[in-house]
Order: C-alpha cells, then structure tokens, then sequence
C-alpha cells in the first residue's frame, strides 16, 4: 500500500534539535593524539564533536529538547497523547526518561500520555517513531489529544583509544500528528535484525561500550544490503515499477561518522548493479571481478571504492543536505539518524522539498535496522509548516554559537564523566552558566540517586 492510500496522512510537523554548547574540534583532537593528520577528519569525515559535561545527562538533554519543542512551536502540553523516548544511556535500570520528562506536563494536568522507553543501541529513536505512528493510527486517539512526540537522543562516549573520536551527543523531538507536510510512506518499510556482538554496554558501572569495530562497520554493511533489497521490492510491488536509487530524492543514514555515510550509499549503487537496475557505467575491474556478491564484498575496499565514485555527485546532492548536524556533533546514537532530517530541513528550501522522497536508513548495533520512507507533501500549507520548520531549527547558526573547548578539557571532562557515573551524593563540578538560554542541567544526586534538575535562563 503507498502513501497515497494512508487514510490519516500520518507523518512529521516539528522537528527540535538540541546542540550542547560545548564542541572539541576533531583537527585539534587529532594533534593532541598523536594521530596522523587527516585521521578523524578525512578518515572518518567528522569536523567537530559535541561535548558534555557532568551537568547535563540523559534526563537534561531530553528535557532540553522537549521543553524548546513545546515553547518554539507553541504546543499545548494538554494535547499531547503519546510521548515515547529512544535511547541508550542509561542512569536508571527501572525509572525511565519518559517518566521524566512527565514533569514538563503536570502543570497542564496531563497525565495520561501513552509510550515508555525504547532501547537497543542506535535504534531505540526509529522504534519509539514507528510506535508513534502505529498509535496514530489506531483507535487509541482520543479527540483533543491528537498529537504525538517522539525523543532520541544519547551521550555518545568512548574509552580513551580509537573509538573516542566517534563520539558525539545531541538530542532531537519529534512532533507526528494526522495530515501532515511530511507524509510516512505507508507499507514502504523493510526491516533487518540478527545477533552480533558488534557493540555492546556490558558494564553497568561505566559509560563506555565494548566495541569490535571491524565488525560493527560489517554488520551496517550487511544491514544496509538487507534493508534496500526489501525496501525496493516493496516500492516495486507498491507501485509497480523496477525501483532503483532514484526512487529516493534525498536518503538519510543512521551517522557513527560521515565517512561511513558515504560508503553506504556507494552500495546501494553496488545493490542496484547487482539486481540490474543501474544506469552508471561500471570500471572494467568491477565487470571483471571474480566473486562479485553481497556476502563477498562487505569488506572489499577495491569495489567500495569504485561505487563511491560512481555516485560522488549524486551523494552530494542527495546525502550531504542531511550531514551538517553530524559532521559537527559527532554521533548521537538514537538521535543521529534524525539529526540528519533535521540538517535537512533546516538548510533546504521548501522549493527543493516539496514532493521530495526522503529514505531513511537506521542501524543499531547488536543488530537491529530498518529502512523507510516520508513524501514532502506540496501546496501552500506545506511550504508554510516548512519554513516554521527551518526557522525554528536553524542548525547552522546553533552551530556557529557554540563555545570550542580544548582538547586538554576533554580529556578532562571524560575522565569526570567517568568518574562521576553512578554516583550518589553528588553535586557536579562544572559551571552551569556557559549553557544555552532553555537547556535544562542536573542540580545535584542525593543519597538515594534522585536526581534533581533545573533550566538555564
């Protein structure tokens, strides 16, 4: 069934991105490293990275996005009926971050909004969207509560090593409702999950993952394979074409770094050349290959290479609109993917967006993964909701305010961090001044973990 059959029109209405203020610039990382130069920002394609500090957590920076959702577009907290978060940063094996967040609505009275937590690895903010519209289409929706958020957001923070500089953090809020600018294609979803040890959080006692990263980066591949070949083949049977690449304007991926981004739409051009659908011109060595399939290439610099170049100019057109936000934070797990959407919308005309398909890729490691699509939809009242969108996001002048750390501080700020985690009886060291006006910080832990919060004027 397509989009065009959706009796509700469900999709997206606002969109709120929060930035922390504080960023480490990834060419200055690199020389306080001792890393060859070009290793963060050419090899993984990042050029900043977002940066907190013991006063803000899971709970503040979900507060933060939340609050400025609701404040920038007016929305009256009564109305909303469904509130689900995604993330992996977990402070509370029991208390979830919705339960939290509940306190941005108590004075309204509403106290009947449905959802609860998400979480596995990078994928908890796609399955906390895709609740999100079920419910929006089922019966549940009661009349004068008739809209929905959705939260993905993370911390993203490594061990002192390679994986450090792949860090990031952010938090995005979603608004979803019925007749909306951006329309989910209804039926148009594939999704791919399975068992890996790829990227794990073991230890309950620190922030920091178990990575293998070769195999991480091999179970996106795989994933990607997956997603596209069942996403295609519900295009085709939906509206009867032979689906390809073009059958996306812009194409958005879950983002552990921008390089990685660009390899992966190189093999949806690989796929499209496997299942013959490509209309590029292919090197002779790639004609020539010995064992040219899926399962064999994963790990194939040679044939990863060539499709990357194949498609350079339509990557830039197509993928590079929705990198801005990740290439200067890094990656915020949960959020990345949509942090992508909201780079989009915030630095694209409405002009090149009406009636625009936008594919989205999500991945979480361990694995889970899906891939779907939203039409821009046209006419006036579209350009309109776009243009609210873009002046309320406005990432690239977030981005310009920001207060650069060294990475001295850093280094300083993670061992904090890390030593601050779980702890009870404690009041953060850091300073709660040099925040943007609205963000919401942590005031104290007491003797029994509770945690107490407040909001920046």
């Amino acid at each position: 069934m397509s989009q065009q059959q959706n009796p509700f029109n469900v999709g997206i209405h606002a969109a709120e991105i929060y930035i922390p203020k504080k960023f480490v610039n990834q060419t200055e990382l690199e020389q306080f490293d001792g890393a060859s130069a070009g290793k963060y920002t050419i090899g993984l394609g990042q050029l900043n990275m977002s940066v907190c500090d013991d006063r803000e957590d899971i709970n503040s920076i979900c507060l933060t996005a939340v609050n400025n959702l609701l404040d920038k577009y007016q929305i009256d907290p009564a109305t909303i009926g469904f509130l689900e978060v995604g993330t992996e940063t977990i402070i509370d094996k029991s208390k979830s971050v919705k339960s939290v967040l509940m306190q941005l609505f108590s004075a309204s009275g509403n106290h009947n909004i449905e959802g609860i937590d998400c979480k596995n690895a990078c994928y908890g903010g796609t399955n906390a969207l895709f609740a999100a519209v079920n419910w929006l289409e089922s019966g549940y929706v009661e009349e004068g509560k008739e809209w929905a958020i959705v939260v993905a957001a993370d911390i993203a923070v490594y061990k002192s090593g390679g994986a450090r500089p792949t860090g990031g953090a952010g938090a995005i809020a979603i608004l979803l409702g019925r007749n909306a600018p951006l329309v989910f294609d209804r039926g148009l979803r594939s999704t791919f999950m399975d068992h890996a040890w790829d990227f794990y959080k073991p230890d309950l006692h620190s922030e920091y993952p178990e990575v293998d990263g070769p195999l991480s980066n091999m179970c996106y591949i795989k994933a990607i394979d997956k997603c596209y070949e069942g996403y295609l083949d519900r295009v085709n049977k939906a509206e009867g074409v032979q689906a390809s690449m073009s059958v996306g304007d812009y194409y958005l991926f879950h983002c552990p770094y921008s390089k990685l981004v660009q390899k992966s739409f190189g093999r949806l051009a690989f796929n499209d050349y496997l299942r013959n659908t490509a209309t590029f011109a292919v090197p002779d060595a790639i004609k020539e290959h010995p064992n040219l399939t899926r399962e064999s290439t994963y790990v194939d610099k040679n044939v990863e290479k060539a499709f990357m170049d194949i498609v350079k100019a339509e990557q830039k057109a197509k993928v590079d609109p929705g990198l801005l936000a990740s290439r200067n934070c890094g990656n915020m797990y949960c959020g990345s993917l949509y942090s992508g959407l909201c780079s989009l919308l915030s630095e694209t005309s409405p002009e090149a967006l009406v009636g625009k398909r936008v594919v989205l890729f999500s991945y979480g490691s361990g694995l889970s993964s899906s891939m779907f699509s939203l039409t821009v939809q046209t006419g006036d009242v579209a350009v309109a909701a776009l243009n609210r969108i873009s002046a309320a996001l406005r990432v690239s002048e977030r981005l310009a305010a920001r207060t650069k750390i060294e990475p001295k501080v850093y280094d300083e700020i993670m061992a904090l961090r890390q030593a601050s985690h779980n702890a009870k009886e404690y009041t953060p060291v850091s300073s709660s001044k040099d925040m943007f006006p609205g963000t919401w910080y942590l005031v104290d832990v007491d003797g029994m973990f509770r945690r107490k919060y407040a909001r920046a004027e």
